[in-house]
């Protein structure tokens, strides 16, 4: 039987780390679909060939083999570990860890597929990336500013952002493309969706501005003009229509996993004041 179950990271990864996961597929094999959350995400297989997936803009469909399980990091926008090359490069790419971290990736495949658990696996490999954050991991200060001001709780013009930051808007677009894989206007629409799927996995209620409630509600809570405004998005970002995307209901996903792990932090940046003039 398929299973999914995420879980927040390990202290040491607090503010790189958006949540880490364990999938399993059962006796058929399992279609995912990944959708843009503005960071880069790496996908290790049990006894496989781990990858990194770059940012991505669109829907990627993967079909994973039965009886596979997938320990997994989903890092935030902004933060990736040590790389070498900037994530522009990686946009919408899935590259084998091996081509990008050398040896290394040999001896935590190793270590991994000895691991008597996935709990244990997943364990190890949060362990290697504490060491290599320590080691040698960057997160430009500015651009994590950045990611924190473009979130939808606060909207911002990108404009008035760079200004705010000292920085030209090329600068900061340049910036951006280096650090996060993706332009800030580009990165502040990613976000804006994640904030209305964040609030429809939570069950949360619309406030009513304009009248609205229900998922009109919530599309106009995240800063969308309207719901067919937010239904655009959807598609061009998932492929589906919100309601084929969440099963016809808010307060939970069509595909049936438990996302809270990932959603209750995203949430959380909702009392963070905005950026100060």
């Amino acid at each position: 039987m398929e299973s999914y179950v995420e879980r927040p990271p390990l202290p040491g990864l607090a503010g790189v780390v958006r949540t880490v996961w364990i999938q399993r597929t059962g006796a058929a094999a399992y279609v995912q679909r990944h959708l843009p959350t503005g960071g880069v995400e790496v996908h290790f297989p049990i006894g496989g060939h781990p990858q990194l997936v770059g940012p991505l803009t669109g829907p990627e469909i993967e079909v994973i083999a039965p009886w596979t399980t997938i320990v997994g990091v989903r890092f935030q926008p902004g933060t990736a570990p040590p790389l070498p090359t900037v994530l522009d490069d990686l946009l919408d790419q899935r590259l084998g860890l091996a081509d990008l971290w050398g040896s290394a990736v040999d001896r935590l495949v190793e270590a991994m597929a000895r691991a008597a658990t996935p709990e244990r696996a997943l364990m190890l490999l949060q362990g290697h990336l504490v060491q290599e954050f320590r080691s040698g991991g960057h997160v430009d200060p500015l651009v994590g500013e950045a990611v924190k001001a473009l979130m939808p709780w606060h909207p911002v013009n990108i404009g008035t952002l760079a200004t705010r930051l000292a920085l030209s808007e090329s600068q900061l677009r340049r910036r951006c493309l280096h650090a996060v894989g993706m332009s800030p206007k580009v990165l502040q629409r990613t976000l804006r969706f994640q904030g209305f799927l964040a609030l429809a996995q939570a069950g949360a209620t619309a406030s009513g501005r304009r009248g609205a409630d229900g998922m009109a509600g919530l599309a106009i809570d995240v800063g969308y003009a309207d719901q067919a405004h937010l239904s655009r998005e959807c598609v061009r970002l998932t492929g589906l229509t919100p309601r084929r995307l969440l099963g016809g209901d808010i307060g939970r996903c069509a595909c049936g996993h438990d996302h809270s792990a990932s959603y209750e932090p995203f949430l959380a940046t909702r009392s963070s004041p905005p950026l100060r003039t």
